[in-house]
């Protein structure tokens, strides 16, 4: 953790878009321990069925903080909702200081399984989004002793791997990049222009989405990104067109000890998108760490162990190579099944791979997580579903 700040951000004022829960709530109240002025920006202002969290809970955490905190529902998608949020917030602090850029929409979907609606919001949201709010902000913030934009997005990384698997996605957040590239340069002395992004994984809403039940392990908390997030608003407004990774500056700051940050310390974490690492480098370290036990192919069963009413899907494997074919595993119909050909019934989750991937990711020295984000492992259907099957295989091997 960081050490004293001594009330750096006092009085000022940021507004920050989905900032109702995770990442975007967890900047705030670092910023509100300081008496900062918090402008909550996001759609959320009814309960969600499966979401933690709205504007007026998360204002409720920001006033006990010691910050004074303006609610707002704003949708990013309509430029109308962020002009009379920052109007308000003009009237109420007086100006704007520091622009959050977080809320963000995600598929992890290919070209050709990524809905048109799916491409439209991620465009939207993520690109657009935090052009237009950017944009509307820039005005006040030009204004300010010290203005900062900060956007929640990652490096520029080419290497085709984090195209392969999820094209509109990465298009979309790289365009948020793109933002600090331009916007740096362009207001250069008036408006410092940075991007933040997480060297592991952060557990939150969404990954606990993708990664299914018992993911957070792998996970850093949401602290780690605000302690980083806070150390970029109270440098300079010199400091600009950087994009910043947390681990890496915190330890430029002298922070030492990052198991505070960790939901489960000494456990091996996952690490995030677009960040490069030899794939078989960091299976290795995970399987160092007791990650994914081997399961024991003398004891394997072509019954399922009693997963058919947990998890509900039928996951179907195209392999390539020198043994390629297809394979399947039905946990949705009757007792289940699984096998050699085609499922009896329609798969909710396709996943393509060589058969010596397949091999490795069922004796248990290749993890789905690290096998998709390395680009070895394709899935087009039901992600969330087929997010689980990381879990499924632990919890099979315990049963063997």
């Amino acid at each position: 953790m960081l050490p004293c700040t001594c009330r750096k951000l006092a009085g000022c004022t940021l507004f920050i878009t989905g900032a109702s829960r995770g990442i975007g709530k967890a900047i705030a109240l670092k910023a509100a321990r300081d008496g900062a002025n918090v402008v909550i920006a996001a759609k959320t202002a009814e309960p969600h069925r499966s979401l933690p969290g709205t504007i007026y809970t998360a204002a409720k955490e920001i006033e006990e903080a010691g910050g004074k905190a303006l609610p707002c529902v704003v949708n990013v998608r309509e430029e109308e909702q962020i002009i009379k949020a920052v109007e308000k917030a003009v009237k109420t602090f007086g100006g704007i200081d520091i622009l959050v850029n977080n809320a963000s929409a995600i598929s992890l979907s290919g070209t050709l399984e990524t809905e048109t609606k799916k491409a439209n919001l991620m465009m939207d949201v993520n690109v657009r989004g935090t052009y237009l709010t950017s944009k509307i902000c820039l005005p006040h913030l030009r204004k300010s002793k010290n203005a900062h934009i900060l956007n929640l997005s990652p490096p520029l990384n080419m290497n085709p791997v984090w195209f392969k698997n999820h094209c509109a996605y990465t298009i979309s957040k790289y365009g948020m990049s793109m933002c600090v590239l331009g916007m740096a340069e362009e207001f250069r002395g008036e408006v410092a222009v940075n991007a933040l992004w997480p060297k592991t994984a952060i557990y939150t809403a969404a990954m606990d989405m993708l990664g299914g039940s018992g993911v957070e392990k792998q996970c850093r908390k949401t602290d780690i990104l605000a302690d980083a997030a806070y150390c970029i608003l109270t440098k300079p407004k010199t400091f600009t067109g950087n994009f910043v990774i947390d681990e890496t500056l915190l330890r430029e700051e002298g922070v030492k000890d990052f198991d505070v940050y960790a939901i489960a310390p000494g456990h091996p974490l996952l690490p995030d998108f677009f960040l490069d690492a030899e794939p078989d480098v960091i299976g290795m370290k995970l399987e160092q760490h007791g990650a994914s036990p081997v399961l024991k192919e003398e004891k394997k069963s072509t019954k399922p162990l009693n997963f058919v009413k947990a998890i509900q899907g039928v996951f179907l494997f195209e392999l390539s190579g020198d043994d390629g074919g297809t394979w399947y595993i039905d946990l949705k119909t009757k007792g289940g099944s699984a096998g050699s050909g085609k499922p009896p019934v329609k798969a909710d989750v396709v996943m393509s791979m060589s058969s010596a991937d397949f091999v490795r990711m069922f004796t248990g020295k290749l993890k789905p997580t690290m096998a998709f984000m390395s680009g070895k492992l394709r899935i087009s259907g039901n992600m969330a579903l087929a997010m689980r099957l990381e879990k499924m295989l632990v919890q099979l091997n315990s049963k063997l």
